[in-house]
């Protein structure tokens, strides 16, 4: 499971999919509806926030409007709340933003080469309009990749 901190727009069709997928999969786990993936390193930052459902379903309804962009079919009533754009929004270290443009450079250059070259030169990350940055390392619930 991977909830980009990324502007949405970064992804190609096969991450869209499957980042709707998983933060499905997110919403369940934070509902108490999922035996597994309870604990994953990736819910942490959403189960901090004193509404964890509200902020999961915030990020699921921007991915549904990344994908009315493009002309996908998403399912939007599979999320169980609004869109609530008075959120907080959520800290991410440009530790962290750095660890994750790479990560998902890596994914691109093989599985989306014209995403990589149209993404390859791009100075100034933009971030998923639920959070801002802050200095610091990755992030400690990040399970990082090892080669």
């Amino acid at each position: 499971m991977r909830i980009w901190s990324l502007n949405l727009d970064y992804m190609d069709s096969k991450g869209l999919v499957a980042l709707w997928r998983e933060t499905l999969l997110a919403q369940k786990v934070l509902q108490g509806k999922t035996k597994g993936y309870k604990n994953h390193p990736q819910l942490l930052r959403f189960k901090k926030q004193t509404l964890p459902l509200a902020y999961i379903c915030y990020y699921l309804h921007s991915v549904c409007d990344e994908a009315d962009r493009r002309h996908y079919r998403f399912d939007r009533s599979k999320i169980i709340l609004p869109c609530d754009k008075s959120l907080s929004l959520i800290s991410v270290t440009d530790g962290q933003i750095t660890y994750e443009w790479q990560h998902l450079m890596q994914k691109l250059a093989i599985r989306a080469p014209d995403n990589y070259a149209r993404l390859e030169n791009i100075a100034d990350v933009k971030l998923h309009p639920l959070f801002y940055m802050i200095a610091g390392e990755i992030e400690d619930w990040e399970v990082v990749a090892t080669k």
